[in-house]
């Protein structure tokens, strides 16, 4: 857990002045929140609805971000960071998102969860190699990471034989934001590290402003932006759903940068993976997809990674 005593707010409530339990209940609560909503209405527009162009939603859900983030008051004379040291971020933020909603018309809804939940790994293994981080996890961490990759991927494999959805272009997708999600967390902890006086608005807002124009690419190359845009005219109610999945998930990009600024990357990802667990079992329940004996035995092992991480360290305080 990281030591960080710089004054931080979320959605005008002050954090510096709780304690570390409030704290991490208070940003865990927004992330859930914007996150769950996010995951329905992802599997919504895309499983139910068989819209595809996750490169295009990621241009949209940009532009709603830029008017809250306006609304919030931010403007670019708070910036306390130049912003060419936001371009790397912005990169590896929107290709991730890209690569993430575009796997869905490709992967099932659990299938996807199946292949995101393993970051939590590489996620702690390029914080320990990242030169300006150079973290040190003990091994109840990486024991209690294991048993939650586990038990999700046991959990999903369940569902490839219930409601099976594979394909090759969905596994590379995936597995490429897989790559970039390794990197992001450590990224944006390496901003807060090197200058703690960096807001979560600004961060979000340079890498949406930069990382936006990346997104034309892969739309033009693939010829997505046109059929995106012809399709989702016919059906505007889409952009709605899309605007409402965006203000969802604003409150949870934020609250998830408060939580990597507070307590780092790695203590993010095992709340994101948690998150994960939770939507996936939404998803059964909401759209009432059949429970098996291995989806429990995966809940069970799902647990007990979050017993081992809640346990205190066996070490005696130095």
């Amino acid at each position: 857990m990281k030591n960080d005593d710089q004054a931080r707010f979320l959605f005008g409530i002050s954090l510096t002045d709780k304690p570390k339990w409030q704290q991490f209940l208070i940003c865990s609560s927004g992330f859930f929140f914007g996150y769950l909503v996010n995951g329905l209405c992802e599997e919504y527009v895309y499983n139910r609805l068989g819209f595809s162009y996750g490169w295009y939603f990621t241009f949209v859900q940009g532009f709603v971000y830029l008017f809250l983030i306006r609304i919030q008051g931010f403007t670019t004379k708070q910036m306390v960071n130049p912003w060419k040291i936001y371009v790397k971020l912005s990169v590896v933020l929107m290709c991730s998102h890209g690569l993430t909603k575009g796997s869905l018309a490709y992967l099932n809804y659990p299938a996807q969860i199946m292949s995101k939940s393993t970051k939590v790994l590489p996620v702690m293994v390029v914080g320990a190699f990242m030169p300006s981080l150079r973290r040190k996890y003990p091994v109840q961490e990486y024991v209690s990471a294991v048993l939650f990759v586990g038990g999700l991927i046991f959990f999903t494999l369940a569902d490839a034989n219930t409601s099976p959805n594979f394909s090759i272009i969905g596994v590379i997708m995936i597995s490429g934001a897989l790559v970039m999600d390794s990197f992001l967390g450590n990224l944006q902890e390496a901003i807060f590290t090197l200058n703690p006086d960096t807001s979560q608005m600004e961060m979000l807002f340079c890498s949406t402003v930069v990382g936006a124009p990346v997104l034309l690419l892969p739309m033009i190359l693939t010829g997505e932006l046109l059929v995106a845009w012809k399709s989702c005219s016919e059906h505007p109610y889409v952009y709605g759903v899309l605007v409402f999945e965006a203000m969802a998930t604003f409150i949870g990009q934020i609250s998830v940068l408060s939580l990597i600024a507070i307590f780092g990357a790695a203590a993010t990802a095992m709340v994101t993976t948690a998150r994960k667990a939770v939507t996936l079992l939404l998803s059964y329940l909401i759209f009432t997809k059949p429970l098996t004996e291995q989806h429990f035995s995966g809940l069970l092992l799902i647990s007990m990674g979050i017993v081992s991480r809640l346990l205190p360290d066996s070490k005696p305080p130095q």
